[in-house]
């Protein structure tokens, strides 16, 4: 029965559809301290698909995401704790409970950080189900958008900080050229209910104005939730002042190493990054690339690449000019 106890305390449809199946014991709040241990639970089943939660490290997937708010305000999650709207969390079917992921506007390449805590969404066709409060941080004005979900292991100072319903600043834009693969990969998912069949294949622009229909920021290919209450909306960021290249430091000068981090069609995003990592903005044809160095040594370049990888930047490598 602990399957179906699973099913009763995971969220409803978009709006609360389930809210009143929760389970009926007290919720305790979110302690400040440390995360207690990982919880599981046992298989349970929506319409005829059985989810099996398991404890998988590197989890990495795309779906669709939706959000729910202040009708389960107080409700407690299956975990045990009080749903905060406000707190940055999220309800999925199968990761532990509580497990930390970054999820990504497949539209707009930002990236937060979320605390699962809670199971959902109990619908096959979304992949998770966010709090008002993570889906006005990543910018989730409509009903469902289209992101990726991956697991990570924050270090304690972030995880205290989402246990205390707080936030953490937004993680790095996801570059250009891995946004491509991403939605790729959302055309063998089937749309959610109520979803423009479109959704999958949009791509989104970054010059046309928003119509009446759309949200502030209307160039996001999301899609309405049947009587969804939007949250408000992040306000437009403002653009990011031109990377001027930093002088080569003495060990560097003349140097034939560099790190190539990233490749964007977006300037703006492109010195961003370079801010990032400390390092400088080159136009090639139609793509602003990062780079950094040049360094004097193979070992200077590498611990460069490390720095470029911890800030997110994995397919970073390192170059030798000719």
């Amino acid at each position: 029965m602990a399957g179906a106890a699973l099913l009763l305390s995971g969220c409803g449809n978009l709006g609360g559809g389930k809210g009143d199946s929760r389970p009926t014991a007290g919720p305790v709040p979110a302690t400040a301290g440390v995360d207690g241990p990982a919880k599981l639970g046992e298989p349970f089943t929506i319409g005829s698909t059985t989810y099996t939660p398991a404890d998988i490290a590197d989890y990495d997937d795309v779906g669709y995401a939706s959000w729910y708010g202040e009708e389960l305000a107080g409700r407690p999650t299956a975990n045990g704790e009080a749903f905060d709207p406000a707190a940055i969390t999220a309800a999925h079917k199968t990761l532990p409970l509580p497990s930390y992921v970054e999820v990504t506007a497949l539209d707009t390449g930002r990236t937060i950080l979320v605390r699962v805590n809670d199971r959902g969404p109990m619908v096959n066709d979304r992949l998770i189900d966010l709090s008002r409060g993570a889906a006005e941080q990543l910018g989730l004005t409509g009903g469902v958008a289209a992101v990726r979900v991956r697991r990570t292991n924050p270090p304690a100072a972030e995880r205290a900080q989402l246990r205390a319903g707080g936030s953490v600043p937004d993680r790095i834009a996801t570059p250009d050229s891995l946004l491509t693969i991403l939605r790729s990969k959302l055309k063998g998912i089937p749309v959610p209910a109520g979803a423009s069949a479109n959704v999958a294949t949009a791509t989104p622009s970054t010059t046309t104005a928003p119509t009446p229909a759309q949200p502030a920021g209307g160039d996001r290919f999301i899609v309405e939730g049947p009587g969804a209450k939007k949250p408000a909306a992040k306000p437009a960021a403002t653009p990011a002042t031109p990377v001027a290249k930093p002088a080569p430091t003495p060990s560097a000068a003349g140097g034939s190493h560099a790190v190539q981090v990233a490749a964007f069609s977006s300037q703006s995003r492109a010195n961003a990054a370079a801010k990032s990592v400390g390092g400088s903005v080159v136009k090639a044809g139609n793509l602003w690339r990062v780079r950094m160095g040049p360094f004097a040594s193979d070992a200077e370049a590498q611990a460069a690449l490390g720095k470029a990888k911890a800030k997110g930047f994995r397919d970073a490598v390192v170059v030798r000019d000719r």
